[in-house]
C-alpha cells in the first residue's frame, strides 16, 4: 500500500486514473489547474465537468498547488503532450528524488519530434514510466474491467508502478520497450484517423478492414525502424489501443477522420477541441522521410488531413498500395 500518489490533470483520464489507483494508496492527490474545480471535487466528491454522475472515492483529494505533490511517491501525468515539458519543468524542483513520473500522453513534441519519456529525462534527469492501452476514461472511472501496458528502462520503477495500478479488474503488462509502447500510442492516432476517413467516405467494410490489415502490419515495421520491438504491437498498447481508437466513437481522432472523409474541415481553435493526431501526422510524415520509410497509411492520412486532397482520390492511391 502506497501512502501518497499524485495525478496531474483533473480531466477525464486523470479522474479515471485516480479512481483506478485509489484502492492501492492511502490517498490520491488530484491536481486541477483551476481552483474552482478542485474545490468542487473536495466539497462534493464529483467531477461535474467530466463525470457528473460518478462519485469519486473518499481518499481522492483535489489540489490546486503543485507543491502539494512534494511527498508523492508516484505522479501520473494525464495531460496533452503539448504541455508535458512545461509541467515537468514546474515539477522537477518540487518532487523528491525517488518520485516516479508516469506519462499517459500519446504524442510527440512539435518541433523536436521527441517522445514524452525523452522530454522527462531531459528535464529531470530521471527515466519516466509510460502508460498506454485501450483505456476509455468513462469505463475506467466506474472501475470496470480494463488493461494497459507500462514501460520503463528502470525495473524498480516498473515494479512499483505496476503495483500502484494493478487491481483485480485492471490488468497491467510490463516491458522495458519504452520506444515501442510510446510509438504505439502515437501511430494509433494516425490509424484511427485513417479508419475514420474510410467510415466518413462510407467505404465498404471489406475494404475498410483490408486497409486496417495494411496499417497494422505497417505499424510493426514503423516500430521496428524507430528502435522498438515488433511484438509490442501485439500487446494492450498496440492491438488493443489501435482497435479501440479505430472503431469506437469515443476516439477524437477517429471522429476527425470521419469529418474529413465527409469533406468537413474542423477549425480546432473555434471548436475548442484538440486533436492530437493532427500534429502527429505532420511529425510522422517528417519521420518517415528522415528514416526513408514508405508508409501508405501515413501518406493517406497526410494527403487528406494536411494536403486537403479529395478523400476518394487519396483512398484510390492508398488502395493501389495494398
Amino acid at each position: 500500500m502506497f501512502s501518497n500518489i499524485g495525478v496531474v490533470g483533473a480531466g477525464a483520464m486523470g479522474t479515471a486514473i485516480s479512481q483506478t489507483i485509489c484502492e492501492n494508496t492511502q490517498k490520491v492527490l488530484l491536481y486541477a489547474r483551476r481552483e474552482e474545480v478542485s474545490n468542487y471535487i473536495n466539497e462534493t466528491h464529483f467531477n461535474k465537468e467530466y463525470f457528473p454522475n460518478i462519485r469519486l472515492e473518499d481518499n481522492i483529494i483535489a489540489i490546486n498547488d503543485l507543491h502539494d505533490l512534494k511527498d508523492a511517491e508516484i505522479i501520473f501525468l494525464t495531460l496533452p503532450s503539448s504541455t508535458i515539458r512545461e509541467i515537468v519543468v514546474d515539477l522537477k524542483d518540487i518532487i523528491s528524488e525517488d518520485c516516479i513520473l508516469v506519462n499517459t500522453a500519446k504524442g510527440l513534441e512539435k518541433g523536436t519530434q521527441k517522445r514524452m519519456s525523452e522530454i522527462i529525462m531531459e528535464e529531470t534527469g530521471r527515466p519516466a514510466c509510460v502508460l498506454s492501452g485501450p483505456n476509455i476514461a468513462a469505463e475506467m472511472v466506474e472501475r470496470t474491467f480494463s488493461s494497459a501496458s507500462i514501460a520503463c528502462s528502470n525495473k524498480q520503477y516498473l515494479k512499483k508502478v505496476k503495483k500502484a495500478l494493478e487491481t483485480p479488474k485492471f490488468k497491467v503488462s510490463a516491458t522495458d520497450d519504452v520506444i515501442g509502447v510510446e510509438y504505439c500510442g502515437v501511430i494509433k492516432n494516425v490509424i484511427a484517423i485513417s479508419q475514420g476517413i474510410c467510415q466518413g467516405m462510407k467505404v465498404n467494410e471489406n475494404a475498410r478492414f483490408s486497409v486496417f490489415t495494411k496499417t497494422y502490419n505497417e505499424t510493426k515495421e514503423l516500430i521496428e525502424k524507430f528502435g522498438g520491438l515488433r511484438d509490442t504491437v501485439d500487446d494492450y498498447c498496440g492491438f488493443g489501443d489501435i482497435i479501440t481508437a479505430s472503431t469506437l466513437t469515443v476516439s477524437r481522432n477517429h471522429t476527425l477522420g470521419v469529418l474529413y472523409g465527409q469533406n468537413i474541415i474542423i477549425d480546432e481553435q473555434a471548436s475548442g477541441i484538440l486533436f492530437e493526431g493532427k500534429n502527429t501526422i505532420v511529425i510522422m510524415k517528417d519521420l518517415c522521410k528522415k528514416f526513408n520509410i514508405d508508409s501508405a497509411t501515413v501518406d493517406f492520412v497526410y494527403d487528406v488531413i494536411i494536403g486537403r486532397i479529395n478523400p476518394k482520390d487519396a483512398f484510390k492511391k492508398f488502395w493501389d498500395k495494398l
